[in-house]
């Protein structure tokens, strides 16, 4: 389903008002309950600016409402204003701890192990224990990502290559969202992930060109996995003997959706890949 830019300026401008029912918006946008519901599915995945309730769920007297996400007043307290302001600043994985977010998490809603990844490429090699393809295919809508240069998408997982769970995801209709470096020194991984559109026929994969500090995957609204590499080379000798992947995993909703506002908000202002890939593209038959 291709969005109309009118319906959406309608629907998006009337939730901005007050929360609405999905038969509201049908009747707003003059189009039956079903083709409004698939509007609102889709402005939130491909935007954000959107979410959803369902109050009484389960029940005969289930209901939708539709409300306004607002992406640029993201921070509902001095902490999470302060983590916003170090996030969007930053570019590097230096530049933030992860661990400055899974620290107010409460404790029945998160978990993290450590893994040794001293004598493998963590970016490149992933063990059983990350099972980030078990990860993945727990996907059943969208996937959003924070990523570096997207060299994960040459990753394997024992046997199993991750561009293959990657499409089997698009034939599923799971809509991937990614943000990262989309430049000189990595483009094939841009054009390697954005490739397997074509493969499978379907345009769900969208890349947009930011620095940030972020190593993250969101499932679903579900699940956050944070991903944080420590090297023995930034610490003062014995501090830390090798180098050592943690892993934090978020299952609270409030800041499942906090971390998912960030995202919408970068994402919004980056940069489409093809049109990086395009110039990039440019600058090398140059030096040809």
């Amino acid at each position: 389903m291709v969005l109309d830019q009118n319906i959406t300026k309608k629907i998006i401008d009337l939730v901005k008002l007050k929360p609405r029912t999905v038969q509201e918006i049908s009747e707003h946008i003059k189009k039956n309950w079903r083709t409004a519901e698939r509007y609102v599915e889709k402005i939130e995945e491909e935007t954000g600016q959107v979410s959803t309730r369902i109050f009484r769920k389960g029940t005969r007297g289930a209901l939708k409402v539709v409300y306004w996400n607002s992406i640029e007043n993201i921070h509902s307290t001095s902490f999470q204003g302060e983590l916003l302001e170090d996030l969007t600043h930053g570019k590097r994985t230096a530049d933030f701890s992860p661990f400055d977010i899974y620290q107010y998490i409460n404790d029945k809603e998160k978990t993290a192990f450590v893994e040794d990844v001293s004598k493998i490429d963590p970016e490149i090699e992933i063990s059983e224990e990350q099972d980030l393809v078990g990860l993945l295919k727990k996907a059943s809508k969208q996937i959003l990502i924070f990523s570096g240069n997207l060299s994960w998408v040459n990753a394997k997982q024992g046997k199993t290559k991750i561009t293959d769970v990657i499409k089997e995801l698009i034939e599923r209709n799971v809509s991937i969202k990614v943000i990262g470096r989309v430049s000189m020194i990595g483009a094939d991984n841009a054009k390697k992930l954005l490739a397997l559109n074509k493969v499978a026929g379907k345009d769900l994969i969208e890349i947009r060109h930011r620095y940030q500090p972020l190593r993250v995957m969101i499932i679903d609204d579900k699940i956050v996995r944070l991903r944080d590499i420590k090297e023995p080379e930034y610490y003062k000798p014995g501090e830390l003997k090798k180098k050592i992947a943690i892993f934090y995993e978020i299952y609270e909703k409030e800041w499942i959706e906090w971390i998912e506002k960030v995202f919408w908000k970068m994402f919004s202002t980056g940069i489409p890949a093809e049109k990086r890939l395009k110039e990039i593209e440019l600058i090398k038959t140059k030096l040809i």
